[in-house]
């Protein structure tokens, strides 16, 4: 974890940042990421969880779900931070076990242009620590629970589509 990236001293020291902004940055300091909860009052959009800091901390890339809890999604978040720190490296269409007790997850390579919309934390610190806009994120899919189906395989049930936007597709209406 020597990575100079990281920065040292007391990131709340800068007077350009907001108190959000200090906040995220000593976050990822002390726990290596920050996990973000969002969520629409109204119910129009899913809920979802996201990752910022873990190409700063671990150099891996930040990671996002969508449609549970957000008390799985965080854990679901935090255990990836953690298998990343004993070597995983994710790829497009991986397994990842241990996310869901008994269930199976894929890591789904989120589209470069799907990215902005959902990143909002995750891209503020990307460009402030690495100088680059971010390009590479995750997307966690879970499986149904009664026909262990994923949003992609054919029979999946519909409420499990609907949960999970599919980041890792080309929208229709952009």
């Amino acid at each position: 974890m020597g990575d100079s990236t990281r920065g040292s001293g007391d990131v709340n020291a800068d007077p350009a940042l907001t108190e959000y902004e200090a906040r995220l940055l000593q976050n990822i300091e002390n726990h290596g990421c920050q996990v973000t909860y969002v969520f629409d009052p109204t119910g129009e959009h899913k809920s979802f969880s996201y990752s910022a800091g873990l190409p700063i901390s671990i150099g891996q890339p930040d990671v996002i779900v969508f449609g549970l809890s957000k008390e799985l999604m965080h854990f679901m978040i935090n255990e990836v931070a953690a298998q990343y720190r004993k070597g995983l490296e994710l790829f497009e269409g991986q397994i990842i076990e241990g996310l869901i007790e008994g269930y199976p997850c894929v890591a789904r390579r989120v589209l470069s242009e799907n990215i902005e919309d959902y990143f909002s934390s995750a891209m503020w610190v990307h460009g402030r620590a690495l100088g680059r806009p971010m390009d590479v994120a995750f997307q966690l899919v879970w499986p149904g629970v009664e026909q262990r189906l994923f949003p992609w395989e054919e029979g999946c049930d519909e409420a499990v589509i609907a949960a999970q936007p599919p980041l890792y597709t080309q929208r229709m209406n952009s």
